[in-house]
């Protein structure tokens, strides 16, 4: 057999392993993740729930789903352990944010117009806004000078009738 027909036998070998290598760092991760879990912490399950871990075993771990609710799991069920701050943010709707404590948007309108010196504001604020449009007092006449009134023909009465059909 030559070297070329066993290049694609040596590939396909090769990308195997190189899989196999990934999926074990994963997974060794997600073991070290699972045995760095303590009294306190906040952890998702695979099944997606949230809850709080009260006791861990060897291969169990109570976990406190909300009040009065103690359930067993087994380690390997455990899917993230989260921080304090992500656990408080999704369970509890908590935001810990420092750079956010600035920009709070408020519950209702009525702060974002109100001044602490309402008085001198409040001259500035009256002051006509020109939004564009003009009245017909307020236009000068082209053609005709500003004493007399443009008259238009008046329009034909019908009875209702009309030739469009």
């Amino acid at each position: 057999m030559s070297l070329l027909t066993l290049l694609p036998f040596i590939v396909l070998i090769g990308a195997m392993f190189l899989m196999t290598r990934s999926a074990k760092k994963k997974q060794q991760q997600a073991v070290e993740m699972r045995n760095q879990m303590q009294p306190g912490s906040g952890v998702r399950t695979i099944g997606g729930m949230y809850a709080t871990v009260k006791e861990v075993n060897e291969d169990t771990v109570l976990v406190d789903a909300g009040p009065g609710v103690e359930l067993l799991f087994a380690k390997n069920a455990i899917g993230a352990v989260l921080t304090d701050d992500e656990y408080n943010r999704i369970v509890h709707g908590i935001e810990h944010d420092l750079k956010s404590d600035a920009d709070i948007v408020p519950d209702d309108a009525s702060s974002l117009t109100e001044t602490g010196d309402s008085a001198a504001d409040a001259t500035a604020d009256d002051k006509a806004v020109d939004l564009g449009k003009k009245d017909a007092a307020d236009e000068p006449a082209d053609d005709a000078p500003a004493g007399e009134a443009k008259t238009d023909e008046e329009p034909k009465k019908t009875d209702g009738d009309s030739e469009a059909k």
